[in-house]
């Protein structure tokens, strides 16, 4: 609720978290045992192409040397020494998490979880494996839609990100270091939260602890709805050091819409950076300048 005036306490709007009351926190054990079911673990297996080859062109190098008649094999003395290895083929497997949102078998997960992988392996909270067929990728916004042939499942209940606010509670789920069903809780910190080149997705901050693993994970409320997808995380040291950044839900349902529906996503752009006006900037400007956004890029 808003308090407006020292009487009057505003409506809250459809679909707002039931507020929690000062002094006491939101009931995460229920949270926890209401919405863990419909959380799944994503295990993935890929090749990576590792080139054993000598990278400099050792044939061009001795064709060039001033010696021999002429014939090739003459002009590379040496060549015999340097030919090319064949790339081997290393076998790569990584892990996040996802939720499910449709009985049917839907799960939304981050896209660099998945992409480019030969093999998605979705593990239920109950222990059942399926094999997951990638339905759709959007790497500009990181989200990712997977399918499963499974019936009436448990889905998790999707929340509205728009009215999140700095303060709220929130409370992840997922398998950082491959440790499964891990609750952390924390706040928001800060909403649209724009991060260095990643100009698409308005980030929702908080202090959740989120690690590798945890990646397309849900963000839930104070009142067990989901309101982010857990993405990125900002560290020295590769593990959680107070700041991580979920993908506002309403994003993501636009998102998987597209994806589901045609395989690729249509986005908009305007086509220029804006840069924040400070103080020392303003003044450069002389005392006339009247103010606003300052574009500081324009691409065609």
């Amino acid at each position: 609720a808003q308090v407006t005036d020292a009487h009057t306490i505003a409506p809250m709007p459809a679909g707002t978290p039931a507020p929690v009351a000062l002094g006491s926190a939101p009931n995460y054990r229920a949270i926890v045992a209401e919405t863990r079911a419909a959380v799944v673990g994503i295990a993935t297996e890929g090749v990576h192409s590792d080139q054993l080859s000598q990278e400099f062109d050792f044939r061009k190098f001795f064709r060039d040397l001033p010696f021999g008649n002429g014939n090739d094999d003459e002009r590379e003395p040496f060549s015999q020494f340097f030919h090319s290895q064949p790339r081997e083929q290393m076998p790569v497997r990584g892990q996040g998490s996802g939720f499910i949102i449709s009985s049917d078998g839907l799960i939304l997960t981050n896209a660099h979880v998945v992409n480019g992988v030969k093999q998605v392996t979705v593990t239920l909270v109950d222990h059942r494996e399926y094999k997951a067929k990638v339905v759709g990728v959007d790497t500009a916004s990181d989200i990712a839609v997977l399918k499963i042939d499974a019936r009436d499942l448990p889905t998790e209940r999707i929340g509205n990100s728009d009215q999140l606010a700095v303060g709220d509670y929130v409370l992840a789920i997922g398998a950082p270091f491959g440790l499964e069903e891990t609750a952390t809780a924390g706040i928001v910190s800060a909403t649209g939260r724009s991060l260095p080149g990643d100009g698409y997705v308005p980030f929702i901050q908080t202090d959740a602890a989120v690690n590798p693993g945890n990646s397309g994970g849900p963000l839930f409320d104070a009142s067990g709805a989901v309101v982010g997808i857990n993405s990125q995380i900002y560290s020295n040291s590769g593990g959680y050091q107070g700041v991580s950044f979920a993908i506002p839900i309403n994003l993501a349902m636009q998102v998987k819409q597209q994806l589901v529906t045609s395989g690729k996503v249509a986005h908009g752009r305007l086509g220029i950076e804006v840069q924040t006006v400070t103080q020392d900037l303003a003044a450069s400007f002389g005392p006339n300048h009247p103010g606003g956004a300052l574009i500081s890029k324009v691409e065609p």
